[in-house]
């Protein structure tokens, strides 16, 4: 072989590890270029199936699944009040396929209460919030207690009202404890149980006087006249109990709590994503489709951007740490 075609052969070789390099550079470009999502996506929930916060997301992700054009999977990780959930998301790849359906004990209460949380609150990036179902406080249908200004006269004189809870640090617990702190005082015996739906029926046995639980929870006994609903502790009336008046406008605006559910990423996301599916949940709330699902169970759309949603965040660990100092609250 002479010299001219060892050269032609050395510049063939060389030509053909060009073309390779080219061409698994336009793959990892297209790879790149390829639009998120590109495949399905999860929302972690950290409760078990059937209760709101399932609920929820899976009307949700529905939603979401056909404004992004993937499937949104559901996946339910219960366990230490959602923790379990919340630490899945906080360690999984940032990547935006795995998302966390979380409501205020895994990213609010909880980590006040609770020193050796696995995953910290900057590890779980706020996307937007679904929806909320309003605490509603209930006295039995037969109760003599008639509206929440004789709720308040009745604990102002001993041996004053008995209230039900789901445990240290539950929704209901911080209620009772806004009625002691924000409403003048009075006696309120704090009964804990095992979860607000044993609280509930409690009320309805007429073995407490009164409790605070989610609208999804209690609508089926007031709508069945076994319990009566004094007022809600949101910010705006239920649809689906439009009689029933809130907290605020009777005088008590610090009285203020709901069960409410978010989605959350885990930190890294890139923000153009966090973005894109905030935008497609605003979307998919608005629409009569899964407004159908949720109003009819007493659950509200609350729809808003990721700077509302922080915001919001913000406020109730403001405005719930004290509440948690001043009432002992302990890890259960």
């Amino acid at each position: 072989m002479n010299a001219v075609e060892i050269s032609k052969k050395i510049n063939m070789k060389l030509s053909k590890i060009l073309l390779s390099f080219i061409l698994a550079a336009i793959g990892a470009s297209a790879t790149a270029a390829d639009p998120w999502p590109n495949r399905p996506i999860r929302f972690i929930v950290g409760f078990g199936p059937g209760g709101a916060n399932d609920l929820v997301a899976r009307a949700v992700a529905e939603g979401v699944s056909k404004q992004l054009g993937q499937p949104v999977i559901v996946e339910n990780k219960p366990g230490a009040g959602s923790v379990v959930g919340g630490d899945y998301v906080a360690k999984s790849a940032p990547d935006g396929y795995t998302f966390y359906a979380g409501a205020a004990g895994g990213v609010v209460t909880i980590p006040m209460l609770r020193s050796n949380m696995p995953y910290k609150q900057e590890d779980l990036v706020p996307v937007g919030m679904m929806a909320v179902s309003p605490s509603i406080i209930v006295v039995n249908a037969e109760s003599k207690i008639q509206n929440f200004k004789e709720l308040l006269a009745q604990a102002k004189n001993k041996p004053g009202v008995t209230f039900a809870t789901a445990g240290s640090g539950s929704t209901p617990h911080f209620v009772a404890e806004m009625l002691k702190i924000y409403a003048g005082g009075g006696y309120y015996e704090i009964i804990p149980y095992k979860s607000g739906s044993e609280g509930v029926f409690a009320v309805v046995s007429k073995q407490v006087d009164a409790t605070s639980e989610a609208s999804v929870v209690v609508l089926p006994q007031i709508e069945g006249g076994k319990l009566r609903p004094l007022a809600s502790t949101w910010n705006k009336r239920i649809t689906r109990l439009p009689n029933v008046p809130t907290t605020k406008e009777l005088g008590y605006p610090n009285i203020f709590i709901g069960h409410w559910a978010g989605l959350f990423a885990p930190k890294g996301t890139p923000s153009e994503v966090i973005q894109k599916m905030n935008a497609a949940i605003q979307t998919a709330l608005d629409t009569n489709a899964l407004k159908s699902r949720l109003i009819p169970q007493g659950i509200e759309p609350a729809p808003g951007s990721q700077a509302d949603f922080i915001k919001f965040l913000n406020d109730e660990r403001k405005r719930l740490q004290p509440i948690v100092k001043s009432a002992n609250m302990k890890d259960e």
